[in-house]
């Protein structure tokens, strides 16, 4: 007797699906976005920036910001000088937009600087090693060993009439050593991996190999350090424009427009002088540094998912 053969429909066996693999930049862009401070920091920076950038078309040409107008001077907020004018009558608002033109433009020019010297000596010194290594790294220490504001001070007093080339200058050359020994560390452990070795082994060129496979492996690291240095970089071209070594004074500044709260009367009585861009400055730096611990949180393979 033939077995019987049954028509019922047995189940399909499914396969499990396997999750799709996503690039550490792809989680940590996700992770960026779900941090609430460091989206409504990058929105008020890119605000203040983009209000910095159009500064002459809102309010008046910057030249015009460094003219004396003697029939407005002191005069306190209203609808025509929405912040007030200064001591010599002139629009306080449109000084405070020029200024964060200027200051975050050096801040900018100068982290763009810094991070680039930075890379470059800190990923030859830890790819290479040895004598290489050694070189660069002493030259480091020797750098580290000036007095960075008294050597701004120095070089602003020898060069009275230079611009704000010789700034970004001074400081590019004495703040980069910090990126380079954060740079060479992270590049020593990373060259040990399999697919480094296995770009030299194929004979990838020095520079390739560095450029290609390493630097976008710490990249992270670097974006994280630019940030922090951003941040610092406003505060010392604020406080160099504050003591009259930085930003030169026919320039407005944050830093030069809080100059005038040296002044008793401007500091105790007219305060809406020094109030906005003190007040802009703060801000701008705190949102930066959310900006910097949301990107360090985002970046960071051990922080919750």
């Amino acid at each position: 007797m033939e077995p019987t053969v049954s028509h019922e429909s047995t189940p399909a066996l499914v396969k499990p699906t396997k999750p799709k693999s996503q690039s550490p930049w792809v989680l940590a862009r996700r992770k960026f976005l779900k941090n609430k401070v460091a989206m409504i920091s990058l929105i008020f920076l890119l605000t203040v920036c983009a209000l910095s950038i159009l500064a002459e078309p809102l309010t008046m040409p910057i030249e015009d910001t460094a003219k004396i107008n003697i029939r407005e001077i002191g005069k306190t907020p209203s609808a025509e000088h929405f912040f007030g004018t200064d001591k010599s009558g002139r629009d306080v608002f449109a000084r405070t937009l020029h200024g964060g033109k200027t200051s975050l433009l050096l801040a900018f020019t100068i982290t763009i600087s810094v991070i680039t010297i930075g890379t470059i000596v800190g990923a030859v010194s830890g790819y290479f090693g040895g004598w290489v290594d050694n070189a660069l790294m002493r030259f480091t220490d020797f750098m580290m060993n000036f007095p960075f504001l008294l050597f701004v001070i120095v070089l602003k007093s020898i060069f009275l009439e230079s611009g704000t080339a010789t700034l970004i200058f001074v400081i590019s050359v004495l703040s980069w050593t910090g990126v380079a020994r954060l740079v060479r560390s992270k590049v020593m452990a990373e060259k040990e991996n399999e697919y480094i070795l296995g770009s030299i082994s194929i004979g990838c060129s020095p520079a390739k190999t560095i450029f290609k496979h390493l630097l976008p492996n710490v990249m992270s690291t670097i974006i994280v350090q630019a940030t922090l240095i951003l941040a610092g970089m406003i505060v010392a071209e604020t406080g160099l424009s504050f003591l009259g070594f930085g930003v030169p004074m026919n320039i407005p500044s944050w830093g030069n427009m809080l100059n005038e709260a040296r002044s008793p009367d401007v500091l105790a009585i007219k305060w809406w002088i020094w109030i906005p861009p003190a007040a802009v400055l703060t801000l701008t730096i705190l949102s930066i540094n959310f900006i910097g611990e949301g990107l360090k949180d985002a970046f960071n393979p051990k922080s919750n998912r």
